[in-house]
């Protein structure tokens, strides 16, 4: 008999597993709380600009995303990014400074001092750390590589893609490919060298080599066709109520047009944020709530911008730029949009997109927001060399934006490996167990999607 898995939220980690599993014969039903799928991906069409709201590329890490792509009929939407793209900058004294790339990059770049880069050469010498698993990012690159790199390198960056800090975040959960080359080869140089060749075995790309990509509409072009897929089996504006055991699976309640209706079924894939899923699955341990409410997750504006481009002194020849937390800048960094994909502007026009508060500077949202863009705008149109007023602006705000895996986070995630165990039929998944980015949650939803089959 077909069995029958009720997914609950249509993001990029749902939809994903509910197509795999759609593929080995499950009987799948989709329920989204809001009118529209994609959760955080959202794209904007707006006055002949294209602005991503929410995650803004995804990386080719894993062979899933070629194989929803061709079964989905998206290769005439994909976009590969520019290969201005690969040049990155940084902020230091005011300047943008373009990252390095390859050892002589690094030895000319004014980026880092003398001293700096001569303390990298220490780094194969660096002992294992005795913290484990409770040791955050910052203590783990200070050991390794040195404050200054910490400082202009893995600073920014973490704010670039966690929107946090790195003295907040746990290595070993938010980075674990990272603490893994620690572990298992002694550092970091050695192992990058060495796991080439087992990410080859995998079919697997780095992060740093994977091909980053998009769609001529925008992110949001992936979940809407893997929605177009299920057709009316997935069911939007559904808030789920309940979800309750029974003898032989679970019941899920839920609100759908001012109605009360049910679904009964033999597992239930929850990849709604951990602050949702908190009150759905408590009644099965008091726990669940304790530790979901436990994850944090920061306020984050994202600010969009366009401008003509005979305005723009900056030369247009990268991904963008981040802000060092020492640079004491109103906002965390800026996505040169318009150069990584095209469809996003008309030749004529550039278009930016801005991040501000996440952990660095969460009391962002008590600020007055018009008094806060315009000093943000000013701060950006200053590093750029930019003389004109933009022709069109939109913002985004999102109040919980991204899970931050801080110190500890090792305890939420034992936690749901054991509730998964002492409930048989019930799955937790989502950005905030197996990584934040969409490629991250792609190939995580194939593990939930393998884990359910192997289950049923």
């Amino acid at each position: 008999m077909q069995k029958t898995v009720v997914v609950i939220g249509a993001g990029i980690s749902g939809l994903t597993s509910a197509y795999l599993l759609s593929k080995k014969g499950f009987n799948i039903r989709i329920l989204e709380k809001k009118s529209e799928v994609g959760g955080s991906i959202e794209s904007l069409t707006e006055k002949g600009f294209l602005f991503d709201r929410g995650p803004n590329s995804a990386l080719e890490t894993t062979p899933v995303i070629s194989q929803l792509v061709e079964e989905l009929n998206l290769k005439g939407e994909l976009l590969y990014a520019n290969k201005a793209a690969n040049k990155r900058y940084i902020l230091r004294n005011n300047e943008l400074h373009a990252l390095p790339m390859s050892p002589p990059a690094l030895v000319k770049t004014k980026l880092f001092s003398a001293k700096a880069k001569f303390r990298l050469l220490a780094e194969p010498f660096i002992g294992k750390s005795n913290d484990g698993y409770y040791q955050s990012l910052a203590e783990f690159v200070r050991r390794r590589l040195g404050q200054e790199f910490l400082d202009y390198a893995i600073n920014p960056f973490v704010a670039g893609v966690y929107a946090g800090r790195p003295e907040d975040l746990s290595v070993k959960s938010a980075f674990p490919k990272l603490y893994a080359l620690e572990e298992k080869y002694g550092g970091l140089i050695i192992g990058t060298i060495r796991s080439i060749r087992e990410r080859k075995k995998r079919a697997e790309k780095s992060k740093q080599s994977a091909k980053m990509l998009s769609f001529k509409s925008g992110m949001i072009a992936l979940p809407k066709a893997i929605a177009n897929y299920f057709g009316d089996k997935l069911i939007l504006s559904a808030e789920v109520v309940s979800v309750d055991k029974t003898a032989d699976g679970y019941i899920v309640s839920y609100r759908h047009k001012e109605m009360d209706e049910a679904i009964v079924c033999d597992a239930v894939l929850s990849t709604v944020p951990s602050y949702v899923a908190g009150d759905l699955f408590s009644k099965f341990d008091t726990g669940f709530k304790t530790h979901c409410d436990s994850i944090y997750y920061p306020p984050v504006l994202v600010y969009f911008l366009a401008y003509n481009k005979k305005d723009i002194k900056q030369p247009l020849d990268g991904f963008g730029f981040l802000i060092p937390e020492k640079e004491k800048k109103s906002f965390l960094g800026a996505l040169w949009s318009s150069v990584i994909f095209p469809f996003r502007a008309d030749d004529n026009f550039a278009t930016f997109t801005l991040f501000i508060g996440g952990s660095r500077n969460p009391d962002f949202v008590k600020e007055d927001r018009n008094k806060l863009l315009d000093r943000v705008r000013n701060e950006f149109e200053e590093l750029m060399k930019i003389n004109g007023k933009p022709v069109y602006s939109s913002h985004r705000f999102w109040e919980k934006a991204i899970p931050q895996y801080n110190i500890g986070y090792i305890e939420h995630e034992r936690f749901f490996d054991e509730f998964e165990k002492q409930n048989p039929g019930l799955f937790i998944s989502g950005n905030f167990r197996g990584g934040i980015s969409v490629g991250d949650c792609i190939k995580n939803a194939e593990l939930v999607a393998e884990k359910i089959l192997n289950n049923l």
